[in-house]
């Protein structure tokens, strides 16, 4: 075992999930509805036209009218988005952020976009601190104004099609407004995750749009409407970003957040600024893969995972057999030992990327792996010219979406969005949650004299793991769009997807389907219920500490398939895939 302060990192982590789960329904990852849980793999679609798989049908359909109409991969990226913040609004909306990967197949160019929120500019390190200076429990935070940070989808997606687009940005918007009149019938994940949220009602907005006179949810089938969302959306159609960051929108947002005793104003919402970021692309045996650069953990993340892998050994026939689930939870161990030391907002932190993939450093980084016994919990690389930092114990919470497209040119999006926790802050205005996304920075700003990198900065952009991915072959061919939704999780979940996906040549179908394993530099975590027996007991023979749980990824893949795209759905949630 190694020893290290990361030690006390990983109990701290896992002592705050701990005593989240047992707070109750409200601030666990929840149940999922038992058409999810029954894990039937779903039939993959095929199309020699373009691919779009998304997390809820009317998303893809919205995409699909979009490519129809003569759109490109971002077009329909952007109108998917609004109809997602509709029908999913727990899981992101223009309340929130997100990271998008965009390949453009005319200039053979990726482009990496930062739509993340930041910290509005009277924040500081006591956010999660009590008047006496007491620290908050996470539990009493999350549903506050002083989590909310300043939301960046709307600008990013708007900057990304002045580049990018091709339709008027207002055509994209038209499917999500007909929607939000005409209503759609709730699904049962929608319902399930209203019924188990013992906060969201407490919101008067919210309350009246999502749930009857007794505070029950409204149920499975009932048509929702919101006619003010499209309110909304025919002013962003019109004003673009401005209706939210400029004028009686953002007086709107930053008076719902000081109600709830947070410290985001107008001017906040009008200075926020997207980013245009280089890609971080790494090589896989004989693959490219490129990902999000920071403040995402993501692209690194799963570069870092699998030249760990690629190190250990031969590719393996089998990903869910022991010495394969072992070698990739190992693996994780030095992953997240990393991410929780050296990644940050780069804006405000030299974060040492290049450093964390040099070939030397990760070779130095594989020998640590033993093939028949863990590790324990896994000390921060050492590297040179590094500050000395602490680590970071934010938890990141899982409720996101990601999309995947491509259009008939080989255009590309892979977009990761998210409002952080289940609904977000809870704090609805003008039809749509705020985030929380705050609660993703350090609690605490130090340790022991040493800063935390990701410790809350005004203006800083908090630490994710959002991980949407672009796969190239030999021959510089995009072969594979990828993400998943699932909080710090996302990379053990898309590196797994690539491994058994590249490696073990599974089908997409296969791919996303396959019972999950993973470790964050604590416990190994296997999928509850989908993971046999004997794997667990072999893996707590090699000194894992097994936990099983939920681990509802959100996985949607395109694939190349000789001429044909092929897309596959995660069958935990309630996505589709549709080409034509």
């Amino acid at each position: 075992m190694i020893e290290s302060t990361g030690s006390l990192r990983a109990a701290r982590f896992f002592l705050v999930l701990a005593v989240l789960a047992g707070a109750g329904r409200v601030w666990a990852q929840p149940a999922q509805p038992e058409a999810a849980r029954g894990f039937a793999p779903r039939p993959a679609v095929a199309s020699a036209g373009f691919m779009v798989v998304t997390a809820n049908a009317h998303a893809t359909d919205a995409a699909a009218e979009i490519l129809q109409l003569g759109g490109n991969a971002l077009d329909a990226a952007i109108a998917a988005q609004w109809v997602l913040n509709l029908v999913e609004p727990q899981s992101s909306g223009i309340g929130g952020g997100g990271f998008m990967l965009h390949w453009d197949a005319a200039s053979r160019r990726v482009s990496a976009w930062d739509g993340r929120e930041t910290a509005p500019r009277s924040a500081g390190a006591d956010f999660a601190r009590r008047p006496d200076g007491t620290p908050v429990a996470l539990s009493e935070l999350l549903a506050t104004g002083n989590a909310v940070g300043v939301p960046g989808l709307v600008a990013m997606l708007e900057m990304a099609h002045r580049r990018h687009g091709k339709l008027t940005w207002e055509r994209l918007l038209r499917p999500a407004i007909r929607l939000a009149e005409n209503g759609f019938p709730i699904s049962p994940r929608l319902h399930q995750l209203l019924r188990d949220d013992s906060l969201l009602r407490l919101d008067p907005a919210a309350r009246a749009l999502y749930y009857r006179e007794n505070g029950d949810a409204r149920p499975v089938g009932d048509i929702l409407r919101n006619p003010e969302f499209a309110t909304t959306l025919r002013a962003i159609a019109t004003m673009g970003a401005k209706a939210l960051h400029g004028g009686d929108g953002a007086e709107r947002i930053a008076a719902a957040v000081a109600h709830r005793g947070g410290r985001l104003v107008a001017a906040d919402m009008h200075d926020y600024r997207p980013r245009q970021r280089d890609a971080v692309c790494g090589p896989y045996r004989q693959w490219r893969i490129c990902g999000m650069p920071p403040p995402s953990s993501g692209g690194v993340g799963v570069l870092q995972l699998l030249a760990l892998l690629e190190r250990t050994g031969p590719p393996p026939g089998n990903p869910a057999a022991a010495d394969a689930a072992h070698l990739f939870a190992e693996a994780g161990r030095l992953v997240y030992a990393d991410r929780a030391r050296y990644l940050a907002d780069p804006d405000f932190v030299a974060v040492p990327q290049r450093a964390l993939l040099d070939p030397r450093y990760l070779d130095r980084r594989a020998h640590l792996i033993d093939p028949l016994r863990s590790m324990g919990i896994a000390s921060p690389g050492e590297l040179p010219k590094s500050q000395s930092r602490a680590d970071d114990d934010a938890p990141e919470l899982p409720a996101t979406t990601h999309l995947s497209i491509v259009d008939r040119a080989g255009n590309a999006v892979a977009l990761t969005s998210s409002i952080e926790s289940m609904f977000g802050s809870r704090i609805q205005v003008d039809g749509f949650l705020l985030n929380n996304q705050l609660t993703d920075f350090s609690l605490v700003a130090e340790r022991e004299g040493k800063p935390v990198a990701n410790r809350l900065q005004p203006g800083k952009r908090p630490l994710s793991s959002m991980a949407p991915t672009l796969v190239f072959d030999a021959g510089g061919r995009l072969h594979a769009v990828l993400g998943s939704p699932g909080g710090s999780r996302i990379i053990n979940y898309v590196a797994r997807t690539l491994v058994t996906l590249l490696d073990g040549k599974h089908e997409p179908v296969a791919a996303v389907s396959l019972p999950h394993v993973g470790n964050r530099n604590g416990v190994t975590e296997i999928e509850n219920g989908r993971v046999p027996e004997e794997l667990a007991t072999e893996l707590e023979r090699r000194g894992h500490t097994v936990q099983r749980g939920d681990m509802t990824s959100g996985l949607h893949l395109i694939v190349r398939a000789g001429r044909k795209w092929v897309g596959a759905v995660d069958p935990r949630r309630e996505g589709t895939a549709r080409g034509d």
